[in-house]
């Protein structure tokens, strides 16, 4: 009996871990666009082709893959095909990386044809090349000194004054600010689109976080947000640590969706908190979608 237990118990083990890595799948932010698509919780983008030939459905691949990079949203007004227009040079360094890019699976099908699948990142090399000017190498952000240090008073000779009463020390009631380890910014139901350079606003049009705020070297290592479509999941992730601030989104900017504005007292609340600008350089934000 105890036997059929232990049996049961595993068997039941094994039908469950399947229906979590489904989840975990299900929970990604996927772009699909033609015969590819986009995965910007996973920072890859991904192309199939198929051919009689293992070279032709490379190229078919590749084709595919290219058409999918025009298609990536660098920020709520622009896409990469865009440069296609005002920027021949980038374009053709576009489709070098896309040449160079490697088949991450491939697959004989029951026709005879081959099915392959290509693979590129959003990151590195292609980030670097798309991603806006503005966004600079950000030097480390140096904490501000508790104490500051005023010009010394010419020497007189005063007779020392005698002590007063005890008083409450009034700088002893400077607010302190709760220290935040990053952001969560949640969009749901306002069908927010991914993008390279994202922008978080308030009701002002002030921007709260965007290319002026974070340094180039996180941006183009692990891109500018994190894109997720579970709320929990987001708050525990890695990239934002153990204390994300969260905030809600209330609609979004731009023709591309990609642009979020959030409430001014949210806003007031991102500004305030000690270590904003710390984690902010280091692209700590994490947007929920649909």
């Amino acid at each position: 009996m105890k036997k059929y237990l232990i049996l049961s118990m595993v068997l039941a083990v094994l039908l469950i871990l399947p229906a979590y890595g489904f989840c975990d799948e299900w929970q990604e932010v996927v772009e699909n666009i033609g015969n590819g698509s986009i995965n910007w919780t996973k920072g890859i983008i991904q192309a199939k082709g198929v051919g009689a030939s293992l070279k032709a459905a490379r190229l078919d691949a590749m084709r595919n893959l290219l058409e999918v990079t025009q298609g990536v949203r660098i920020d709520s007004n622009t896409m990469v095909k865009n440069f296609a227009i005002t920027n021949d040079v980038i374009m053709a360094k576009v489709s070098g990386m896309v040449k160079g890019t490697q088949v991450v699976k491939q697959e004989y099908l029951s026709d005879g044809t081959v099915e392959v699948t290509m693979q590129m990142s959003l990151y590195g090399g292609f980030a670097q090349l798309v991603l806006p000017q503005e966004i600079k190498q950000v030097e480390s952000i140096k904490p501000v000194p508790s104490q500051t240090i005023t010009p010394e008073a010419p020497f007189l000779s005063v007779e020392p004054a005698k002590p007063s009463p005890a008083v409450p020390s009034k700088t002893a009631e400077k607010p302190t600010s709760e220290i935040y380890t990053g952001l969560v910014v949640n969009t749901k139901g306002l069908n927010a689109r991914p993008a390279m350079s994202p922008k978080i606003i308030d009701e002002n049009g002030q921007e709260v976080y965007g290319s002026a705020f974070v340094s180039r070297e996180y941006a183009v290592q692990q891109g500018m947000s994190g894109y997720a479509k579970d709320m929990t999941a987001a708050q525990s992730n890695p990239r934002v640590t153990n204390n994300p601030l969260t905030v809600k989104g209330l609609r979004t900017e731009g023709p591309g969706k990609a642009d979020i504005v959030i409430s001014n007292a949210d806003a007031f609340r991102l500004r305030s908190a000690s270590e904003h600008l710390s984690f902010m350089k280091k692209c700590r934000v994490i947007i929920v979608v649909d």
